[in-house]
């Protein structure tokens, strides 16, 4: 009996606008049911970034070869928008968790806005209890649901913007005394439910986030963004590549080195290429437009830091 051939393997980036209700690696399940279903040929998968249950938007997920540039995206920004609920404090930090302080101030538009500079910045910020963030080889999470008293250490981050939201769209929680929505865009680590928590601090109340969407994980962003039922839609219509990224999309900040044939030879084979005059730093090495490398010049010297099988 005759069997269809298989797709052919897939390398890029699909970049997915996760639903709340689901974890990063659940996400990560899903694509791995879609290229199952569109007969592709197996490759590895991961994502650049977790994105709690609770949040919903943009989760990047590398496939084959972009997996090696998965770690690249931990380090980079994320834009978020998230509404703080005031009046109650939760030991999670968001609307699943049990209320350990509460307030009856409710803070006014001018107030909030006169406290977001103090978030702006460089600040120092301590994590939630209920984060991935490991103490003693276990994460804090783990430790807070079996009963420990759980110390967590304040850490430097950077909040790049900070601002009031104009509320518009299904997902938005309209301001008023008991809520504001807010944007922000941050550097790797910030927690975004440690933020609200100060911020209701600040205006001498409580609060919580009732709302939390990622709408920028650089350098991707919603709008090349799909649903998982448009995933499973294409994986089942065997037309992923509709969706799919090039793995180079996720190097968008750094320039390319054009190479010739025998320079790309070398670079494959793990070989420094002495001679060029390329500006020192990060450069994505490309031959007739293929990616062959990432790799770091120094001088006249070029060396990978790591290589595509493309």
């Amino acid at each position: 009996m005759a069997t269809l051939s298989a797709e052919p393997a897939l390398h890029g980036w699909l970049i997915l606008d996760k639903p709340v209700g689901i974890g990063s690696t659940q996400a990560v399940g899903a694509v791995k049911r879609a290229l199952r279903e569109g007969g592709y040929a197996k490759v590895k998968v991961g994502h650049g970034g977790t994105l709690d249950p609770l949040a919903s938007g943009v989760l990047p997920v590398a496939l084959g070869e972009a997996t090696k540039l998965a770690g690249r995206l931990l380090g980079g920004d994320k834009e978020y928008e998230f509404t703080i609920a005031f009046g109650v404090e939760t030991d999670t930090l968001d609307g699943e968790g049990i209320a350990v302080a509460t307030s009856e101030r409710r803070p006014t538009l001018d107030g909030i806005a006169a406290v977001l500079p103090r978030f702006t910045g460089k600040i120092e910020q301590t994590p939630p209890a209920y984060s991935a963030l490991k103490i003693g080889g276990k994460p804090a999470y783990a430790r807070a649901r079996a009963g420990e008293a759980v110390n967590m250490a304040a850490r430097s981050v950077t909040v790049r913007r900070l601002e009031i939201l104009p509320v518009s769209g299904p997902e938005k929680v309209a301001h008023g005394k008991e809520f504001v929505t807010l944007s922000a865009l941050v550097s790797k680590g910030t927690y975004i439910r440690s933020l609200a928590r100060d911020i209701a601090l600040a205006l001498e109340t409580r609060g919580h986030v009732a709302m939390l969407r990622r709408t920028r994980a650089e350098p991707f962003g919603l709008a090349s963004a799909i649903s998982l039922d448009k995933l499973a839609e294409l994986g089942k219509g065997r037309r992923l590549e509709q969706a799919l990224l090039p793995p180079a999309a996720g190097l968008d900040d750094i320039p390319a080195l054009p190479v010739t044939p025998d320079q790309a030879r070398l670079l494959r084979q793990g070989q420094k290429l002495i001679g060029t005059s390329a500006p020192p730093g990060l450069h994505l090495a490309t031959a007739d437009g293929v990616p062959v490398a990432l790799v770091e010049v120094s001088g006249p010297e070029v060396r990978v830091v790591r290589g595509f099988n493309l």
